[in-house]
């Protein structure tokens, strides 16, 4: 099936090439062309058919590739491909599972010190440990950081301090003034003697000049690109991206949020003017699986194992009295959408309240309804989203879903004072997740994503105080108000929505 996918997509290309010099060959060749252009559509189509995707997203291929051939054929090259992600993944699946089990093991006596939680936050982080294969953990520290100012200080103040290793995993690295910083205090870290590897996405990535890595390399960096994509057309891991944003230093301290490495996170960017955003320290034994994490990716892509003690050192700080802290890894090498899951299971335990900040909402028809039915049930269901977007087909897409939401109870709000970054869920005031994943679809099944699950933290509650404060900066959406927007604004809408799935 996949050389005949190849050579079909072989010939389309050529027909392509021909349908655009035409004068060239005459109406014959034309015709001829067309009526393989035209096959290679129908074989597409009728692949998409026999997959049994999801009801929707057949429909909704069927409906570009029908109504607009050309852009949907391509379109198809670059993102539609169902390649059956487990066979792509199950080498990085099976080892990752084995690693986790062997070196985490099935940590029963955290059992008891669960038994704090309601039941409804237990089954959550048992649901937690049985997909992500990692435990809660109750000895260890975390610390809510505000904006860019706050996290790049803490990122570069702790990097300072390395002594053995510093381990990096990030989606987008800038070659700005920030990554700049970035790059010269880990070149100076290295000439000290300190182990350093940096893991970034090849496509994340694909703007950040040769000359920045090579000066890295040059200093005994080791630097390597996740799914590196040299040929996109035919290569069939283009749209499954890394979208961690990780750090570990000395196995002991760790960082993962929603900031990537750039100015733009300081609030540089006059297209983006302030930037909200919000990230994660860690210490302590949690730091354990966010290396994990790093190492099982760093062996995906260099056939090194480094799982040993030098690197997976529990740490001896004293445990919060009560917070309990799960980092939990989900991308399309898992047998379940881990991240999606658990987020779903965050909307069905809530008994009070349900807040969500997210710059991008394309939820699937699961997340959707549980939204919808927690606030009809009388719940505080919020929804949190830029008003300034960087990405517009994402934006109308987002509020195609606004009428059902509203009708439903939710409220939802546009984050007026800059962009909003933020990918933040709480709920009932002591459950959170902060993390990388978004709350769409590309971050539920395209995207290797890492979150962290907090119950209790002292950095629950700034969460709980920084999410009001982003309320305060931001205007409701009035159901009434919204039902009168102009016309085109609403075809816009429902033909991002069309596309949804896609996105």
């Amino acid at each position: 099936m996949k050389n005949i996918f190849r050579l079909l997509l072989f010939i389309a290309l050529s027909a392509s090439f021909v349908l655009l010099t035409k004068n060239l060959w005459g109406d014959f060749v034309v015709g001829i062309v067309s009526i393989v252009f035209t096959l290679s559509i129908i074989f597409i189509c009728i692949v998409i058919f026999l997959e049994n995707r999801h009801p929707s997203h057949t429909i909704t291929w069927l409906v570009v590739l029908g109504g607009f051939p050309l852009v949907g054929f391509f379109f198809y090259l670059f993102f539609g491909r169902n390649i059956k992600k487990r066979r792509l993944f199950a080498k990085k699946a099976l080892t990752d599972e084995k690693a986790f089990l062997e070196i985490e093991g099935n940590h029963s006596s955290y059992q008891d010190k669960m038994a704090h939680m309601g039941e409804h936050q237990q089954l959550l982080f048992k649901l937690a440990h049985r997909l992500g294969h990692s435990p809660v953990s109750f000895g260890t520290k975390t610390k809510a950081l505000t904006n860019g100012d706050e996290t790049f200080a803490h990122i570069f103040h702790e990097i300072k301090q390395a002594k053995h290793h510093i381990h990096l995993e990030y989606y987008i690295v800038r070659h700005d003034e920030v990554g700049q910083t970035l790059k010269n205090l880990l070149i100076e870290k290295a000439k000290e003697g300190v182990e350093i590897r940096f893991l970034y996405d090849a496509v994340g990535c694909w703007k950040l000049s040769k000359k920045y890595l090579k000066e890295m390399k040059a200093a005994g960096i080791e630097a390597v690109p996740f799914l590196p994509v040299k040929f996109p057309l035919l290569n069939n891991k283009i749209n499954f991206r890394n979208h961690r944003k990780i750090i570990i230093i000395d196995g002991s301290i760790g960082f993962v949020g929603g900031l990537n490495i750039g100015d733009e996170y300081l609030g540089r960017n006059m297209n983006f003017g302030f930037w909200r955003d919000t990230h994660l320290l860690i210490k302590g034994e949690a730091v354990r699986t966010l290396q994990m994490i790093f190492l099982q990716d760093w062996y995906y892509m260099t056939d090194k194992k480094l799982l040993s003690q030098t690197y997976l050192t529990s740490s001896k700080d004293k445990p919060e009295q009560t917070g309990g802290v799960q980092l939990i890894a989900g991308g399309p090498d898992n047998k379940w959408d881990v991240i999606k899951n658990l987020f779903f299971s965050m909307i069905i335990s809530a008994k009070q309240s349900i807040w969500i900040a997210s710059p991008y909402f394309i939820p699937d028809e699961d997340i959707l309804t549980a939204l919808k039915v927690a606030a009809l049930s009388g719940l505080d269901v919020r929804l949190l989203i830029p008003k300034h977007p960087d990405k517009k087909i994402v934006y109308y897409a987002s509020r195609s879903y606004f009428p059902e939401l509203l009708d439903a109870g939710v409220k939802v709000y546009e984050y007026e004072k800059g962009f909003l970054h933020c990918k933040i869920i709480i709920v009932d005031y002591e459950l959170a997740s902060i993390g990388t994943a978004n709350m769409d679809m590309r971050s539920f099944h395209l995207n290797f994503e890492v979150n962290a699950f907090l119950y209790r933290t002292g950095s629950t509650q700034t969460l709980v105080n920084e999410y009001l404060i982003d309320i305060d900066n931001s205007k409701a959406i009035v159901k009434e108000e919204f039902s009168r927007r102009p016309f085109y604004k609403k075809l816009f809408e429902s033909t991002a929505r069309l596309l949804s799935p896609l996105l």
